[in-house]
């Protein structure tokens, strides 16, 4: 079975499907029979969705890392690692180039070179491996004096509970796919391929609705219930390059960026645990106005739908803003920020009922930008002096790191900053 690819689909569901459910050893035979000897069917539309590895240069699009600006996925996993002791540039050099490899076969929905047999007969199923490097990783392998200044530590919030052991790391890896078997499948091959040269340093697992349990496409809800994600910014706004990506040559001034990071982003990404019994004890116009969106089609408070501008003067019959100053959508807002915009890719969490009986769930919050001076930062600080959702959430791990651009064909990711200096 190792020689067939992933792209193959067997075409036994509508056998099982018009006859009902065979029960029995025998039943169990004649299906696998079936099988075997069945021609393969296409893939469903989940199932052959694929995004390219590699940078095509064609577009200013290509030139960035998927996993970005992909539609989040059902299936996600979060990983950070940390170089082995006495492991170097070298050795993270020969690593990324394994990583990217691997990736780009897995990406196109073929078996690695050391295939473990986890997802063959699924396509790619939207697979996307997205790697990038924490502030750590440049002393490790002596690239400090390539370290982005955008790489600081961020500054401390009130709001945070942070285990250091599941905070930062040397490298990190963003998974996701739209069936689990193949995120699976593409973290057991990257973790293996670590071998000597890189340890877990922490791992989060996360999902989203699947494609297709909609009537319509929609934006993702949180374990809250609610639509996140509205304020988005979109590719088709004028600056969103400018905001999310760094601009090739680096930029200039104060803010200049290593010509290694063109076509990259910073991603800041945060564990934040969602105290649910006590939300969920909330009515629902309580909830709505913590939000100052409503639940049920994310539309503001002051009306419209979803993608409705906020009307952030209105006042209501009481004389009070009908989206309260402390709602979090208000607080929030770009225009509330000086403009401040960053693009949230999260993924729900779910690890179980702790020890006093609550829920460990909660959101895996990614968040993309060109500079976290510009985006996450002066977001998160207006939020911690006041965000109405604050009581019922708590940022439990954090983590930064440097997502460079897409390698080129024939390049591994990291490759310019590796090799280039």
């Amino acid at each position: 079975m190792n020689d067939i690819s992933r792209r193959r689909l067997l075409g036994t569901a509508g056998a099982v499907g018009a006859g009902g459910l065979v029960v029995g050893a025998a039943g169990g035979a004649a299906a696998h029979a079936a099988a075997e000897s069945a021609p393969a069917t296409a893939l469903t539309s989940v199932g052959s969705t694929e995004v390219a590895f590699h940078s095509s240069g064609k577009t200013t699009r290509s030139a960035h890392q998927a996993g970005i600006i992909t539609p989040a996925q059902s299936t996600g996993y979060l990983i950070a690692f940390d170089l082995a002791a006495g492991a170097g540039r070298a050795q993270a050099a020969a690593l990324l180039r394994r990583w990217s490899a691997s990736t780009q076969r897995m990406m196109a929905g073929e078996p690695t070179g050391d295939d473990t047999g986890i997802a063959l007969d699924a396509g790619p199923s939207s697979l996307t491996v997205t790697f990038g490097f924490g502030r750590s990783f440049f002393s490790r392998t002596g690239l400090t004096a390539q370290r982005p200044t955008q790489l600081d530590p961020l500054p401390d919030f009130s709001s945070d509970h942070l285990d250091a052991k599941r905070s930062n790391g040397d490298l990190w890896v963003q998974i996701g796919a739209n069936d689990p078997l193949v995120a699976f499948h593409a973290l057991r091959a990257l973790q293996n391929e670590a071998g000597s040269a890189a340890r877990v340093r922490w791992q989060m697992n996360g999902f989203n609705r699947s494609p297709g349990a909609t009537a319509k496409p929609m934006t993702v809800r949180n374990l809250m219930g609610q639509v996140d994600g509205t304020g988005n910014p979109k590719p088709s706004d004028s600056d969103f390059d400018r905001r999310i990506f760094v601009p090739a040559g680096g930029g200039k001034g104060a803010g200049a960026q290593p010509e290694w990071m063109a076509g990259g982003s910073y991603a800041v990404v945060r564990r934040i645990r969602m105290l649910l019994d006590d939300w969920e004890k909330l009515p629902l116009g309580k909830q709505e106005q913590v939000i100052g969106r409503r639940k049920k089609d994310g539309a503001p408070l002051t009306g419209g739908t979803e993608t409705t501008a906020m009307n952030l003067t209105k006042v209501g019959p009481d004389g009070k803003f009908v989206i309260p100053d402390n709602a979090h959508a208000r607080i929030s807002a770009p225009e509330q920020n000086g403009g401040a915009a960053l693009l949230r890719r999260t993924f729900s969490y779910h690890d179980g009922i702790g020890q006093d009986g609550t829920p460990d769930a909660g959101l895996l919050f990614v968040c993309w930008q060109a500079d976290p001076a510009q985006g996450f930062v002066p977001v998160q600080r207006k939020l911690d002096r006041g965000d109405a959702l604050s009581t019922f959430i708590r940022h439990e791990s954090s983590g930064l790191f440097a997502v460079p651009g897409a390698a080129g064909p024939g390049e591994y990711v990291g490759q310019r900053l590796l090799e280039g200096h």
